[in-house]
């Protein structure tokens, strides 16, 4: 009599997000996998890996480079992509400026949705028909109205109004020339499965994520990283606290929260309690109304 295999939530998540890489790999013409560095994105390199070795992947990466991100996300991506031996291209919104096609008031305004721009601009330099990325439907109301395949015009732009049914896990992947696809492989994940998959899969992440000391400021319910783009507000304490970062982006926008989970363990004891999105919890670009991010999608965001 045949054992029977016991399958956990954590390898059905997986099932399916390969069948999606595989998919988009077969449909599309020209993809490419967005990759910043972040825990979303080495989920999506562990996912493309047990999808297409020992062969490379049918896709090169790429990352928009807002200028302002952390120092230890960027040398963990550089230190990634030449570990897997992939095509790894950089585009900057410091180019798009240099350009004049981003034009910011201050050197140290947020640059996160400007990243809009470069990102449109790479696309049309590289005819990419699909850019894949880690976004997760529990992140952001916006975001939970994404298809896994969401489709973006001309102009980039995306229509929530305007979304392709995917009965049956059937996915409509057709574009004309100028148009493209945003793939989601991992929407239906929570925070908290991706935690349990990178413990499951001892994946290393850039040290921000995990608790270290930091000067910070409070500031309208967050925690401020004090940095050169970030400096305290005449009014305001610079204390020095033991924090970890949620998720890592932009650093004029993305915060820490105090935490004292040093291991992978204690950050999934601490998601599995917590009542607050980590973008609620550390993204400062949030904070200006409840339809920041979907503004932001319609402009061409990812």
């Amino acid at each position: 009599m045949s054992a029977v295999i016991q399958r956990s939530h954590l390898d059905w998540l997986e099932s399916e997000a390969i069948f999606i890489l595989r998919e988009v790999a077969a449909e599309s013409e020209k993809p490419v996998l967005l990759f910043s560095g972040g825990k979303d994105s080495v989920v999506l390199l562990r996912l493309a890996e047990k999808a297409f070795r020992p062969g490379r992947f049918p896709f090169p990466l790429m990352h928009i480079d807002t200028g302002h991100n952390f120092d230890e996300v960027i040398a963990f991506r550089d230190a990634r992509a030449s570990e897997l031996g992939e095509t790894l291209i950089v585009r900057s919104v410091e180019d798009s400026i240099a350009r004049g096609s981003v034009v910011l008031r201050r050197e140290t305004d947020s640059r996160n949705a400007a990243q809009a721009v470069t990102l449109l601009e790479a696309i049309e330099e590289f005819g990419f028909d699909a850019c894949i990325g880690g976004a997760r439907r529990d992140e952001e109301k916006a975001r939970a109205k994404e298809r896994i395949f969401s489709f973006r015009d001309e102009f980039g732009k995306w229509d929530p109004k305007a979304q392709r049914p995917e009965l049956w896990s059937l996915f409509n992947t057709r574009v004309h020339r100028g148009e493209n696809m945003r793939v989601f492989p991992i929407s239906n994940w929570t925070e908290l499965d991706v935690w349990q998959y990178i413990q499951r899969e001892q994946l290393a992440l850039p040290s921000i994520y995990y608790s270290h000391e930091r000067e910070v400021v409070r500031r309208k319910g967050l925690l401020v990283p004090v940095t050169r783009l970030t400096p305290p507000q005449e009014s305001e304490q610079v204390e020095r606290l033991q924090v970890r970062f949620r998720t890592v982006g932009d650093i004029s926008c993305t915060c820490p929260v105090a935490s004292d989970a040093a291991d992978t363990m204690a950050i999934i004891a601490e998601t599995a309690v917590t009542d607050i999105t980590e973008r609620g919890a550390t993204r400062m670009d949030d904070q200006t109304s409840e339809a920041s991010m979907e503004r932001r999608k319609k402009e061409g965001y990812f």
